[in-house]
Order: structure tokens, then C-alpha cells, then sequence
């Protein structure tokens, strides 16, 4: 079997994804890349460029031959043959929904990898950063999610992607910049607002977090409204290259997300962020900030 190299500028973030997919699977299933190349018949080269995302039109049989190899479910071999699907997409971009229609989600196996996340956010506070039932609120709100087992779930693997920043070994450098707005949008009441907040300042001592508030009075960054990003990046090798190049991430809410990898794109965005944090409060004074808006929660000032 071989597979067939680059030949087009496509996107490499779901061949990215089906790399890192299939190199965790290979990894669980306790195979060696050569020894796993040879049950499916691939040369070991192509099994490791396969799993670095460096080739674009990965076949299908190949793709499912591994994933049996390694004991892969049904849904998840499908998953990953749409993957491989839409690794030959020229002007890809997808939304998998998450958690909420998929294992794939495109975000989280980025946010999983990265090694720095830089966010802006203006509508409510991170998923990172979220309190349980802050959470519970924001996911409890769609009306496709009614049940509370499945709310719960949901608001489960939400926790679970904060270990994230919390773990011991290798944290992800979080800079996070909320809008002033973030603080006032009150979700899910004001005692569910006021635990968050606190939980915020408390995070934010942190030293892998920094938060800091885009104060009402900074006005429009550039004189124009932006929205929420998000943008990833992944580390550098021993010589100093990148591991994967950075990705910009949109949130589409009810339309499709939005993954952006072009240097041009990328720089755009670095650019806004730096001149959005030089508008910002530092950390101290946002801190001080979340504290005092969540005092006036409790005080029933809101």
C-alpha cells in the first residue's frame, strides 16, 4: 500500500488531527511506529509522515487498516476516514461540533496539543476558566440539550480539559484577556456569577495564567469590533523550529467554526492581540477587578 504525497495547498489541520489521532491510538495499542507500518503493510517513513500530518491524501483502506490494527471503534474509524476526507479539501474548515456530535473535535485535539493559548474573549469567560456550574448554565441553556444527564456530561469533559492548565508536569501557558462585558453578563444567576469571578482571580495567581480585563473605556482595538479568538501555538523543537505551526480558532456559535493557518492570518491576529493587551489593566488591577465586580454580586448590586 502507499499513500499519495502533497500535491495542493490544502489545510493541514485535519490531517493534523488524524495524525495526532492515530499516534495516540498506536501508542495505547502498545505498537512501535515500524512495527505497526508493517501489519498494514505502509514503509515506516510514510506511517511517521502519515502521523506528522505531512501527507495530504492519506487512502481510506489505510486509515481503516490502522484503525483495526489498533482496536479502534466504529464511530471513531469513521470519524477518522472523514478526516482523511477532508484533508484534500482546498479552503478547509469544519466544525465537528465537539463533544456535542463528535469525538473529533477539531478544537479541543488543537487546544490538547498546544502549548501556548493566547484568547481574547467577549461574551463570557473560557471554558478553561469556567466554574462547574457557570458551566452547567451556558451548556444547560441550548435547547438541543435538555436531559440532565446530558448537560452533566458535558459539563464533565468541560472540567476534564482543565487539567489542561492545572496539571503539574508541562502546563499550557494560558493568556487570556476578557472584555469588561465578560464580568457584567450574567449567567446563571448572581451567586453562579460570583463564585466565577472569584474563581477567576484565584486562577489567575497561577503562574502559567494570566488574566487581564479589556476595559469598557479602552473602546474598539484598530477602531473596529473583532470578537472572540483563539490562537494556539505548539512549542518549538530542540532547534528552535515550531512542532506545528500556530492556528487561529474562531468560535462560529450557530454557524461553522472558523480555523485559520496562513502566516498572513496568523500574524494579523498576533498583531491585534498585542494591541489589545496594551489597552488591558494588568494583572493586578484586574484581578482587584473580577474581586470587586464579584462583591457587588453578592451584595445583590446586579
Amino acid at each position: 500500500m502507499t499513500s499519495t504525497e502533497d500535491d495542493g495547498p490544502a489545510s493541514t489541520l485535519p490531517r493534523r488531527q488524524l495524525g495526532r489521532f492515530l499516534r495516540e491510538r498506536r501508542d495505547a495499542a502498545g505498537f512501535t511506529i515500524a512495527d505497526a507500518a508493517k501489519l498494514v503493510d505502509l514503509s515506516r517513513a510514510v506511517l511517521q509522515r502519515i502521523e506528522t500530518g505531512q501527507i495530504q491524501k492519506v487512502r481510506r483502506q489505510d486509515v481503516e487498516a490502522l484503525c483495526k490494527t489498533y482496536d479502534v471503534g466504529e464511530a471513531e474509524t469513521r470519524a477518522a476516514v472523514d478526516l482523511a476526507t477532508q484533508a484534500r479539501v482546498k479552503g478547509w474548515y469544519h466544525a465537528y461540533g465537539g463533544l456535542y456530535s463528535s469525538a473529533f473535535n477539531m478544537y479541543v485535539g488543537l487546544e490538547t496539543a498546544a502549548r501556548q493559548l493566547t484568547t481574547y474573549h467577549d461574551q463570557h469567560i473560557p471554558g478553561l476558566l469556567q466554574t462547574p456550574d457557570y458551566a452547567r448554565a451556558i451548556i444547560a441553556a441550548f435547547p438541543k440539550f435538555t436531559g440532565r444527564e446530558d448537560v452533566d456530561r458535558r459539563v464533565e469533559h468541560r472540567m476534564k480539559r482543565q487539567a489542561l492548565i492545572t496539571r503539574r508536569t508541562s502546563p499550557v501557558a494560558l493568556d487570556a484577556v476578557l472584555h469588561e462585558s465578560v464580568l457584567h453578563r450574567q449567567i446563571g444567576g448572581p451567586k453562579i456569577m460570583a463564585a466565577a469571578l472569584r474563581h477567576l482571580a484565584e486562577v489567575s495567581t497561577r503562574s502559567n495564567v494570566t488574566i487581564r480585563i479589556h476595559p469598557f473605556k479602552a473602546g474598539l482595538t484598530w477602531g473596529m469590533p473583532h470578537g472572540s479568538f483563539i490562537i494556539a501555538q505548539f512549542g518549538h523543537t530542540s532547534k528552535g523550529q515550531p512542532v506545528e505551526p500556530p492556528v487561529v480558532y474562531i468560535e462560529g456559535g450557530p454557524a461553522p467554526d472558523v480555523y485559520l493557518e496562513k502566516p498572513d492570518e496568523i500574524l494579523v491576529y498576533s498583531e491585534l492581540s498585542t494591541a489589545v493587551r496594551g489597552t488591558c489593566l494588568d494583572e493586578v488591577k484586574s484581578r482587584n477587578l473580577l474581586r470587586q465586580v464579584a462583591k457587588e454580586f453578592e451584595r445583590g448590586e446586579h
